[in-house]
């Protein structure tokens, strides 16, 4: 088995030094399966329940970890296939131990019991999607890939699927019949409360990220330089504490201490968004763009995550 490869960064956030360490943990795994053509890792997400680190190797199904990316076991008994082309494509219930992956070029699918057993989609190819969570965690909406913004749903937990409309950016549910989302050519927020029948425009400025985040109650969505929040099921939606340079997440510990991730690196609030802290640079060569890049972080252990298409899959873990 080869070395674990290691990116040093030194730097300084909030008056103190700091070294960390990038540990490249996809290594032991793809050295032992072939990767597919988009190299050898697309996609990473942690259980927020326990802790257990989730990584996708291209064409070679999804693999979990749970001794913090030590050690990964394939666990999705050929469900789940492909890749991730968004970081939006892994989608973990914020309560824990549920997932469902929206996977192009093979088979999407979701998980009930941390990965242990799992129920394959009828339909795959998809950009991203969202479940609603806190109702039925059946509703199922996503973006069908390199279909020209087609929105596609389920009720019934991937068994059956009706297509929308085109012309969809960005999609998130909210509950099992009330839908958000941003249209590529329309500006701004797009709401259903009838399964997306009808739309109407809830709000004026388009998010960057493309699913909004659903934590106790409240929709979190980045719009690249702040945080967007929805405490009525996206019929409203107004910016959330300071500015903050954000793409992803939130990835939550609690409602007040957070973590985001953006162009600049990890920014973290332990005050409900008042302020926030640069606490983590992204590894070399990662970015924020649509496509690509997949970041997370497990708050127990405080380690950083991230993955992107043509690039190994990284751990940092923060050190004071």
């Amino acid at each position: 088995m080869k070395p674990l490869a290691t990116a040093i960064i030194v730097f300084a956030i909030a008056g103190f030094a700091h070294c960390a360490e990038w540990v490249n943990i996809s290594e032991p795994v793809t050295s032992q399966v072939k990767p597919g053509y988009a190299g050898p890792t697309a996609g990473v997400v942690v259980d927020r329940s326990d802790g257990a680190v989730f990584l996708v190797v291209n064409d070679q199904g999804l693999w979990r970890s749970t001794d913090r990316g030590a050690t990964f076991i394939r666990c999705d008994s050929n469900a789940i296939g492909g890749r991730c082309e968004t970081g939006w494509a892994l989608q973990a219930d914020p309560a824990g131990k549920r997932l469902a992956c929206f996977m192009i070029y093979g088979d999407s699918g979701m998980s009930r019991d941390r990965g242990t057993t799992w129920t394959k989609f009828k339909m795959s190819h998809f950009d991203f999607g969202s479940v609603d969570w806190t109702d039925t965690a059946k509703r199922l909406l996503a973006l069908r890939h390199e279909s020209g913004g087609m929105l596609t749903t389920s009720e019934d937990g991937g068994a059956t699927w009706t297509d929308l409309d085109r012309g969809f950016s960005g999609c998130g549910v909210l509950d099992h019949a009330t839908f958000v989302a941003t249209k590529a050519r329309d500006p701004g927020i797009f709401r259903s409360t009838d399964r997306g029948i009808h739309w109407t425009p809830v709000f004026a400025e388009t998010p960057s990220a493309a699913v909004p985040v659903v934590f106790e109650g409240a929709a979190y969505w980045p719009t690249g330089k702040s945080l967007l929040i929805s405490r009525d099921k996206g019929g409203s939606w107004l910016p959330f504490g300071a500015p903050v340079d954000a793409a992803y997440g939130p990835f939550f510990h609690t409602s007040r201490h957070f973590v985001v991730a953006g162009k600049s690196g990890f920014l973290e609030t332990r005050d409900g968004g008042d302020s926030w802290k640069l606490v983590i640079p992204l590894p070399a060569g990662f970015e924020t763009k649509r496509i690509g890049p997949h970041y997370a972080w497990d708050f127990r252990a405080d380690i950083f995550y991230a993955s992107s298409m043509t690039k190994p899959a990284f751990k940092l873990e923060r050190t004071r």
